[in-house]
């Protein structure tokens, strides 16, 4: 990489570098942070900056302008990305960085897709120990939807994809928290699966589950008649037996 957009700060005393503080917010929608203050962008830079954010390396100038501008002639898509390129010039700020042919976000820029992508992978595997029942605060972001309101196939794709992650790794937290008896815990992350998806049986068997050890036999029997209506309503589905089998001692329960 040779050009960069924008430029560093330097600190007075030691004419070091100083990377500005500039966050990326995707999860909930789209918002740019420069010091905690937000910055507007046109539309145009603001599609250009998330379709880096979601590449994890520098990504062909070619291929971004024919992305982001399928409609247009090839000559006329490279015009527009030279556009937005330009409109991403902010004073003491680095957001972009191109050359020889090729552009990436820049390494200082905070992307808060990818500190929850590198959360769930953390959740996911096996090998982590999350000693005393410790959840992250950032552990919501997972179930936070990226840019609600934009309609690209590219960002489709990429939104299905953080959708999925979360929930498995949402379901994979609920279980090790509940497995080291942090019951209270166990049952908001897997309350906030159901509510991110309500027709998503694993994460309704976790809720009844936790109800059942926590000994609320009601609270657990009213969970899987509320994930029996849903199913038969919207899937036109029984639960499978792996409910069944969660509950049929509780069958006695009243309504």
């Amino acid at each position: 990489m040779q050009e960069a957009v924008g430029h560093s700060r330097f600190d007075p005393a030691t004419r070091e570098p100083c990377p500005a503080a500039v966050e990326l917010r995707l999860l909930g929608g789209f918002e740019l942070r420069c010091d905690g203050a937000p910055t507007t962008l046109p539309m145009s830079a603001r599609r250009l900056l998330t379709f880096l954010a979601l590449r994890p390396r520098p990504t062909r100038r070619l291929h971004v302008a024919g992305m982001l501008w399928l409609d247009s002639p090839e000559q006329r898509a490279v015009a527009n990305l030279r556009s937005a390129v330009w409109r991403l010039h902010l004073p003491g700020r680095q957001l972009v960085e191109a050359g020889n042919g090729y552009i990436a976000l820049h390494p200082s820029v905070d992307v808060d897709l990818r500190r929850a992508q590198a959360l769930a992978q953390q959740y996911l595997d096996s090998a982590i120990d999350h000693a005393g029942g410790w959840l992250d605060p950032d552990w919501k972001l997972l179930g936070t939807e990226l840019l609600p309101d934009w309609d690209d196939e590219w960002v489709l794709v990429e939104r299905e994809q953080h959708r999925q992650l979360g929930l498995e790794a949402l379901e994979s937290v609920s279980e090790r928290l509940f497995a080291m008896g942090q019951v209270a815990r166990a049952l908001e992350v897997a309350l906030s699966i159901v509510a991110q998806e309500p027709l998503r049986e694993s994460a309704h068997r976790i809720v009844v589950r936790i109800f059942l050890a926590d000994g609320n036999a009601f609270d657990a029997i009213r969970q899987y008649r509320l994930y029996a209506t849903l199913a038969r309503r919207h899937l036109g589905l029984a639960p499978s037996d792996l409910m069944e089998r969660l509950v049929r001692p509780l069958q006695h329960v009243a309504s």
